[in-house]
């Protein structure tokens, strides 16, 4: 048992090692991010391991993890003396406090409950709080080593389902699976599916029920389309004034594509 658990260990922290990013820019500035985040918030982000890439392709989504932000709740700093504003749950090291300046350079999307009391926030803060430092079972192999293949030959109607397919553990460390419990815990839906019931008066009538999914169905996109989530975009919260922005006169030659099409002067 002790060896499964310990392959299983070096499997999740393969797939999580983050791969080359060349290509993907930040989509705000470091300052306007931070000035903008508020607690309760869901920072989506678009990462570059092999993990993150079997996820993109089975949500066929942009966004791979995801984590919440809690603002000074977590009252602790890492070792550069950073304050932990974020909690993520991380395949290989579990449930942990993350600095803001993990994601400083990736592409990020912040997702905003709308209408929560802050005393419903302190209670979402506090469910992910009192799950740190949890770890996940990693010894079914089988369930982390399907992500070795970053494209899975999977049906579309299936790569949801594959998600939660297998122990479940290792799985819900899927950052959004933690996540979501938390807002199932203050009743805040993400994506709810709607059911229509035949009217027992009036069989033209229909009513709509909510059904909450189960918490290991979701991933980061939900949160990105759900119509309960306000997409908060750094940039235009901090004042944007496109009359403002300076436009370069000249082309630079270094970006052109000499071979291709002539482009006269």
């Amino acid at each position: 048992m002790r060896l499964l658990n310990a392959l299983g260990r070096r499997i999740a922290q393969y797939l999580s090692r983050p791969r080359d990013a060349e290509g993907r820019v930040a989509t705000s500035s470091r300052e306007k991010l931070a000035a903008t985040l508020q607690k309760g918030d869901v920072l989506l982000v678009e990462g570059t391991s092999l993990f993150s890439s079997a996820i993109k392709y089975l949500t066929q989504s942009t966004w791979s993890h995801s984590a919440l932000y809690v603002g000074n709740a977590l009252g602790a700093r890492n070792g550069n003396g950073e304050p932990l504003l974020l909690i993520e749950a991380d395949v290989s090291a579990g449930v942990r406090g993350m600095p803001l300046s993990a994601f400083w350079d990736l592409h990020t999307r912040i997702c905003r409950p709308v209408g929560l009391a802050p005393r419903e926030i302190d209670d979402l803060v506090a469910f992910v709080l009192a799950r740190l430092g949890h770890q996940y079972d990693l010894k079914n192999i089988l369930d982390l080593a399907r992500f070795f293949l970053p494209t899975p030959p999977v049906p579309r109607r299936w790569r949801r389902k594959l998600l939660a397919l297998g122990s479940g553990d290792p799985t819900r460390a899927i950052c959004s699976s933690l996540i979501a419990q938390a807002f199932e815990s203050i009743q805040y839906p993400i994506l709810p599916e709607l059911y229509l019931e035949d009217s027992p008066v009036d069989s033209a009538d229909f009513k709509e029920w909510l059904h909450i999914r189960h918490h290991s169905l979701y991933a980061p996109r939900d949160f990105d389309v759900s119509p309960y989530f306000e997409v908060v975009k750094p940039v235009l919260e901090r004042g944007f004034n496109h009359h403002a922005l300076d436009w370069a006169d000249t082309v630079c030659l270094e970006s052109l594509d000499l071979d291709g099409p002539h482009i006269p002067a």
